[in-house]
């Protein structure tokens, strides 16, 4: 596993790691089962506090990408059906929260576009 932080402002250091780590586990360049290394070995080899690397395994846990078995370590989860369920739940939750706001389907559609488009600009 490769990652590089860049203190340039463009993105807080525990939004970099989880990131990279989402990016290379829904590549597949790290598999589903992969251990990763543990919060306090993460931070050191890459300069950061332990609480940073903390935080986006504790993002990346909730959004699915990674799971904690105890004293075993923190995996590559499995993606697929888990992730596409929790899509769809926010989506719903998104599709209410326009409706009730007021918005009709062409603003409600307008507005994932350009967060997708902020979220997936490289």
């Amino acid at each position: 596993m490769t990652l590089k932080i860049h203190i340039d402002g463009s993105a807080p250091p525990y939004e970099q790691v989880r990131m990279q780590i989402s990016d290379q586990a829904r590549s597949g360049v790290l598999p589903v089962g992969y251990r990763l290394p543990t919060v306090r070995g993460l931070a050191e080899s890459l300069g950061l506090a332990a609480n940073t690397v903390a935080k986006a395994y504790k993002a990346l846990e909730a959004d699915g990408v990674i799971e904690t078995r105890g004293r075993n370590g923190t995996f590559v989860a499995a993606a697929g059906p888990a992730a596409q369920r929790e899509a769809a739940a926010a989506a719903q939750a998104y599709a209410e929260r326009a409706r009730r706001l007021g918005l009709d389907e062409a603003g409600a559609l307008a507005a994932v576009r350009d967060a997708l488009r902020a979220a997936y600009a490289d």
